[in-house]
């Protein structure tokens, strides 16, 4: 093969896509008048053989190899191979993988793949945080039946944080607020009722926490918001629609979000839920 390119030839081998070394190298080119370079990309590289085919195509074409592979046997194979080609070689993760050793004083995992799996726990993340802000407080029922899970109860039983907090565990909630004045939307009782979590409270402690609520926003704690016998109509109402949903009920009196949020975890877990 002979090299029939313009450019200087430079094979990127890795271990996962490949996209960090052409980041580095095109970087790295950028430096020399404009970097002109014909980059091949050689992804998810696990045998011997594809080095060896590499090193031999960058032999004929005079190109040269940068990798990031991480695997030990690996990179010694294709530093040898490379060394009797005399191909010029560059190792662009292992001088920061030596370096980072030092800083936690202990050796690195050698997994490939972890960076893209760290992008893709993220990009979940962010998707899951997206879609609890779109479908919080019933906005748009047509999310319950795309959500990994339903919270229904009352207002003031943390659905909000709680759809939150579970988004960063990369899990899609959209959350009900139950008023007896308002039918829940059909679509609730369209979603398995495993994947929809009631919430209950006290009424006393619910009664304390709205009063709060409306002295915060300074209103007046004789709101019918704050009124106990509007209380418990809202709760029996909450309590009726959950019994016709048929999911597990959560009390969430004195209990912290973080707490009330790894029950919920457990129930999503033992119903198949992934993560």
């Amino acid at each position: 093969m002979s090299n029939t390119s313009e450019h200087p030839i430079i094979y990127l081998l890795s271990d996962s896509v490949g996209e960090t070394a052409e980041f580095v190298v095109r970087a790295a080119a950028s430096q020399f008048n404009g970097g002109e370079v014909a980059i091949r990309r050689i992804p998810y590289v696990d045998d011997k053989k594809i080095i060896q085919e590499t090193v031999h195509a960058a032999a004929e074409t005079k190109g040269m190899i940068a990798f990031t592979m991480v695997v030990t046997e690996l990179q010694e194979y294709l530093l040898e191979e490379a060394n009797k080609a005399s191909v010029p070689v560059v190792d662009i993760m292992g001088p920061m993988l030596e370096g980072i050793g030092k800083l936690f004083q202990r050796e690195p995992k050698r997994e490939p793949g972890l960076v893209r799996r760290l992008d893709e726990d993220y990009f979940r993340k962010v998707e899951a945080i997206e879609f609890a802000v779109k479908y919080d407080d019933g906005r748009d029922p047509r999310g319950l039946l795309r959500a990994d899970i339903v919270l229904i109860g009352v207002s003031r039983t943390s659905k909000t944080p709680l759809s939150m907090y579970l988004a960063h565990k990369r899990i899609k909630v959209a959350n009900v607020p139950l008023v007896p004045e308002v039918e829940a939307p059909e679509e609730l009782y369209m979603v398995p009722s495993e994947k929809c979590i009631g919430l209950t409270i006290d009424p006393d402690q619910l009664n304390g926490i709205r009063r709060e609520r409306l002295k915060a926003l300074g209103l007046t704690s004789q709101a019918n918001y704050a009124n106990m016998e509007r209380i418990l109509q809202e709760l029996e109402y909450s309590e009726k629609v959950i019994k016709r949903v048929g999911c597990p009920i959560i009390d969430v009196s004195n209990k912290a979000v973080e707490e009330t949020a790894n029950i919920i975890l457990e129930i999503f877990r033992k119903g198949g839920g992934q993560r």
